[in-house]
């Protein structure tokens, strides 16, 4: 079943009523990272291990994509700010999980000195007192699984050259 949730826009992640936020640092620039998030969606599966598959999807001037998840997760997301090599932020429109009424993910990128890229990730999240319990308990696992893949994204990125 797929479940509706509210529309929101870029500042969401500030005012969610449970946020979880995610910082490390790669070795590769903003520029090369921001290509692996926003550009190249269908390449998330390679580096981020909880993704089985992302589709770009577009309607009009609608970005979106598709995504799915190790364990059934399947979300359908439309894509709020686009600013290269700086932020990539994303609203979940429609999801298979009950009890979400909001969710929204924001991705910051900014230079570090050594050349790299520091790393910020946020969710967003308004819901029923399940499935924000139910997501503040998977924080710790949600922390594992992005230190992987920034682990992994700045290792295929070294590698590609």
């Amino acid at each position: 079943m797929r479940y509706q949730l509210r529309a929101v826009g870029p500042d969401f992640v500030g005012s969610a009523q449970l946020r979880l936020a995610f910082s490390t640092a790669l070795s590769a620039p903003p520029s090369r990272v921001y290509h692996a998030l926003a550009e190249e969606p269908e390449g998330w599966p390679r580096w981020f291990g909880a993704v089985t598959s992302v589709t770009a999807e577009r309607d009009g001037e609608r970005r979106g994509r598709r995504v799915r998840l190790r364990g059934g997760g399947d979300f359908a997301e439309t894509v709020l700010v686009e600013r290269p090599d700086e932020r990539y932020a994303y609203r979940v429109d429609t999801a298979n999980a009950p009890g979400l009424r909001a969710l929204a993910e924001d991705w910051h990128l900014s230079p570090a000195p050594d050349g790299g890229t520091r790393v910020w990730w946020t969710i967003g999240l308004d819901g029923g007192v399940v499935a924000r319990a139910l997501m503040r308990s998977a924080g710790p696992a949600l922390r594992l699984s992005f230190r992987r893949a920034m682990r992994d994204l700045d290792r295929l990125l070294a590698r590609e050259g």
